[in-house]
């Protein structure tokens, strides 16, 4: 290799050759179970009111590059319970209002917004209701209100209260 070059300006093999692409591995042993294997249906939840827990929340951005919070949310009750919602917390100038009115529903004040990062963690595993709302293409989510659920609540086996 001269010094121009790096180890990927020349392929060690034929780019997509079988051996490459499918790596040799013997799949066999599922044909059957494959063949029975039901697909999961992953239908986007119903618009309604829904008591979720925070599976994970962290910080991002958004296609036009301005920051977010990405938020994974699990039903926690009811029929649906397991099944995931997602919101996408764009942060700008015209959205600051209701992301604060999100971390104010959560309980979380902030000295200075920069902090944000440095309490994702203590999101984590709040309970809260929310609202979820279909408009065209567009799905919102709306934080209603925090939940006093204590660990191991909303098993799924009871009705929701609402």
């Amino acid at each position: 290799m001269t010094p121009e070059t790096n180890a990927f300006d020349q392929p060690d093999h034929e780019p997509n050759s079988p051996d490459q692409v499918g790596g040799g591995v013997n799949l066999s042993t599922f044909d059957q179970e494959y063949d029975q294997a039901e697909a999961p249906d992953f239908d986007d939840l119903p618009d309604g009111k829904y008591q979720v827990r925070i599976e994970s929340v962290r910080m991002a951005e958004s296609q036009k590059h301005d920051p977010m919070i990405k938020w994974d949310l699990i039903v926690i009750s009811g029929q649906l319970a397991g099944r995931h919602i997602f919101k996408n917390s764009v942060i700008t100038q015209a959205s600051l209002p209701f992301v604060k009115g999100d971390l104010k529903t959560l309980g979380v004040q902030l000295p200075k917004f920069s902090d944000l990062p440095n309490h994702l963690q203590e999101l984590l595993d709040k309970r809260l209701q929310v609202t979820k709302k279909t408009k065209d293409e567009f799905t919102n989510v709306y934080f209603n209100k925090l939940l006093a659920i204590p660990d191991g609540g909303g098993t799924g086996k009871e009705p929701a209260p609402f």
